[in-house]
């Protein structure tokens, strides 16, 4: 039998913390999701002046990227590169770039989520979120 981590309510505020101080100091206007490794949520805030879509937006690449166990982007990349059919996949919604998997000693126990910002900066709030977390 294997054990692995699994994150905590105090692991969640410190990635909640961090990610949104990030997101304050570039005056970007975002929700953050958390998920545990099975898609379920832990943690959501939406920051003042987000669009209310981020709030459906956010959980989605969380969790698909805990499912996924990968960086939602690799879908973005896979969809923009024309393999359109991968819009069918099941229970996987949040194919845009901003979902990151959390991962402990090589096992995935989680995700972040972020939306509300150009996808590369929602990635960029969301690994911060993360490192916080080993810090």
């Amino acid at each position: 039998m294997k054990t692995k981590a699994v994150l905590t309510d105090a692991d969640v505020s410190k990635m909640l913390a961090a990610s949104k101080a990030h997101a304050n100091k570039n005056n970007w206007a975002v929700t953050i999701a958390i998920v545990d490794d099975g898609g379920h949520l832990l943690g959501l805030q939406r920051l003042d002046g987000a669009p209310a879509m981020s709030a459906h937006i956010a959980p989605a690449k969380a969790h698909t990227s805990a499912l996924a166990r990968r960086e939602t982007k690799v879908y973005e990349d896979i969809i923009n590169n024309g393999r359109t059919a991968f819009l069918s996949a099941p229970t996987l919604q949040g194919m845009l770039e901003g979902g990151v998997p959390i991962t402990i000693d090589g096992q995935v126990i989680g995700a972040v989520g972020v939306s509300g910002v150009k996808s590369s900066e929602d990635a960029e709030i969301a690994s911060v979120g993360i490192a916080a977390l080993t810090a």
